[in-house]
């Protein structure tokens, strides 16, 4: 089959929660906390301590699980782990849909994937060679077949053996009929957060927005390289690689645009840094404006940092629409477009015969961005100076963020004033990475920076794309039966 032209991805949310009698409805709410991480598909398998049963469709969680469908209900078990996503290696179609529920000689397990591993393709090759069937075109379920194979099954312990096999950024729950176990890569580039609910019960979140939707207290992170279990006995812990022999990587762009502004990750809560980066960003690059505005809603936090350095009044120059998702994790081009008409309007009493300063979190290919900046003008804006919070976007990532190739990001081979000139503003700043660096709490070599810098902290051997498993087609027929 023909490689198909790469999209954009973006990170998949995954939540867990074991020995809780309302596991299930508390998994959903946990997932539709994390709805800012994938769009795509959703779903949630669930455990009675003996038996998996897994449910998962298309669309948000919401409608996956719309009310009417009794499905939380044929769920209900006290053990469950959920997953929303956006693709990052297959095609948005059911089949690629998680929790991926498998069954073994050792009995069944479902398994929440977030990340991308660079080394699935040749994993499947080998798998594929020696009469392993695939059901899936997803990166995640070579996971489930390293899992099966016998001279791994009779490791001591065959979990961390089996990761120890993979390549790449992952953050993963397993659920087997009596336990779960949540796993981090060694470089603990996607970040994934332990929590504990007042009736004791742990929970397993890719963001402590999801505990807080459950009124579950953070407790810490997953480590890199850590493999966390819980059970009926509570919470034990191992590592699959000697802790402090792999310096962390922790994908900065989760800071910058990924993760909800009142989680805390890699020790740090997104909204503060956030501001602190608009806060250096006025220092780097200042301007004489009347007004400072943001792209909502990841934009809007760097803007109130800007506009508190610079002392130039913050306003909402543009106002989202929350029916719409965010078009950066929308699979098509040029359904971005249309979407980004009707999530962003312009209030233009706010812009109207004013020196405006636009905040953005970042920028990739450049379109979406221009067309802001067109309605600002249709609007009256004055003067536009673009101001971002991260350094130009000029390498692909392999690591679950979709730009995969550098032709499709707008910074790559682009002077500044090329890109001014391409999003018709006056002017344009983007933050210097090293000042981006200034802002992060961990030392500087503790971040993945491969997109500014090329710089690959988990070696890239051969160039990953989105649809390098994509050998087929198949038919999915839809899911009456749960009706």
């Amino acid at each position: 089959m023909p490689e198909r032209a790469p999209e954009k991805k973006e990170s998949c949310g995954l939540f867990g929660i074991f020995g809780d009698p309302e596991a299930v409805q508390k998994t959903y709410f946990g997932l539709h906390s994390l709805q800012h991480r994938g769009q795509e598909s959703a779903g949630i398998a669930s455990s009675d301590g003996e038996g998996i049963q897994c449910y998962a469709g298309m669309g948000t969680v919401r409608r996956v699980f719309r009310a009417g469908r009794d499905i939380l209900k044929k769920l209900a078990n006290p053990i469950a782990i959920g997953h929303v996503r956006y693709s990052t290696t297959g095609a948005s179609k059911l089949i690629n849909g998680q929790p991926f529920l498998s069954e073994y000689s050792h009995g069944q397990v479902a398994v929440a994937h977030n990340g991308n591993l660079i080394n699935a393709g040749l994993l499947r090759d080998e798998y594929e060679a020696y009469g392993s069937i695939f059901k899936s075109t997803s990166d995640t379920e070579i996971i489930t077949h390293l899992l099966a194979k016998p001279s791994h099954i009779s490791k001591p312990d065959p979990l961390g053996h089996v990761l120890n096999h993979l390549q790449g950024a992952y953050s993963l729950l397993f659920l087997f009929a009596d336990c779960i176990e949540a796993a981090r890569d060694p470089y603990g580039v996607r970040p994934l957060c332990i929590g504990q609910t007042e009736k004791g019960c742990y929970a397993i979140a890719s963001e402590t927005c999801g505990l807080d939707a459950i009124g579950a207290r953070f407790i810490r992170e997953v480590e890199p390289g850590e493999i966390v279990r819980l059970d009926r006995n509570g919470l034990s812990s191992r590592f699959f690689v000697t802790p402090g022999t792999v310096t962390p990587g922790h994908c900065i762009f989760e800071h910058i645009y990924f993760a909800k502004q009142n989680s805390t990750i890699f020790g740090e809560n997104v909204h503060e840094f956030r501001k602190k980066l608009g806060r250096r960003l006025a220092i780097e690059h200042p301007v004489d404006a009347d007004v400072v505005i943001p792209v909502p809603d990841s934009g809007t936090s760097a803007a109130i940092g800007y506009a508190e350095q610079s002392r130039i009044p913050f306003d909402m120059g543009m106002v989202r629409s929350h029916y719409i998702g965010r078009t950066f994790i929308s699979p098509d081009q040029k359904v971005r477009e249309l979407e980004v008409k009707l999530k962003l309007a312009v209030v233009k009493e706010v812009v109207s015969g004013k020196r405006v300063v636009v905040v953005d979190d970042s920028i990739v290919r450049g379109t979406t961005t221009r067309g802001k900046i067109r309605a600002l003008r249709d609007a009256g804006a004055k003067e536009i100076h673009m101001r971002v919070s991260c350094p130009p976007l000029r390498f692909p990532c392999f690591y679950g963020v979709d730009f995969p190739t550098k032709e499709e990001l707008l910074a790559n081979n682009r002077t500044l004033e090329e890109i001014r000139k391409f999003l018709d503003v006056d002017t344009v700043g983007y933050m210097p990475l090293e000042g981006l660096l200034s802002c992060a709490t961990l030392p500087p070599d503790h971040y993945c920076t491969a997109c500014w810098t090329g710089k690959y902290k988990i070696p890239i051997d051969i160039a990953v794309s989105k649809f390098a498993l994509e050998r087929f087609q198949m038919l999915m027929f839809d899911d009456s039966d749960w009706e």
